[in-house]
C-alpha cells in the first residue's frame, strides 16, 4: 500500500521539543519534495515546511522559523520535522504530504497525521 506515516506527536510541556516522523511504505520518497503542515482546531490546514530531494529546506512558516528543522534520510525512507522551543499555538495534527503547498493534495491523500499538543 502507498502511503505517508506520520508519528512522533505527543504531549509536550511550553519549550519543550518533539520530533516528528514521516515514512513512507510502498514507495521511494528520494524522488520527491515533501512538506508538514498542520491543522489546529478550528482554523485551516496550513503549511509549516517543505523539503526538496536534495535535502534543501524550502521556506518555514514565519511561525516556526527559527525553532523547527526539516530534514530527511533517504535510507530510512523517512522525513522528519524537529520541533524545538514549543509553544502553546504549536497544538495541532501535523501532516506529512507529497506537496509544498496544502492546496495541491487532495483530500483523500491525506493521512492519519500525529497530534502535538503543547501545555501552558
Amino acid at each position: 500500500q502507498v502511503q505517508l506515516v506520520e508519528s512522533g506527536g505527543g504531549l509536550v510541556q511550553t519549550g519543550g521539543s518533539l520530533r516528528l516522523s514521516c515514512t513512507a511504505s510502498g514507495f521511494t520518497l528520494d524522488y520527491y519534495v515533501i512538506g508538514w503542515f498542520r491543522q489546529a482546531p478550528g482554523k485551516e490546514r496550513e503549511g509549516v515546511s517543505c523539503i526538496s530531494r536534495s535535502d534543501d529546506p524550502l521556506y518555514y512558516a514565519d511561525s516556526v522559523k527559527g525553532r523547527f528543522t526539516i530534514s530527511r534520510d533517504n535510507a530510512k525512507n523517512t522525513v522528519y520535522l524537529q520541533m524545538n522551543s514549543l509553544k502553546h499555538e504549536d497544538t495541532a495534527v501535523y501532516y506529512c504530504a507529497i506537496a509544498c503547498l496544502a492546496a495541491t493534495v487532495p483530500d483523500k491523500y491525506w493521512g492519519q497525521g500525529t497530534q502535538v499538543t503543547v501545555s501552558s
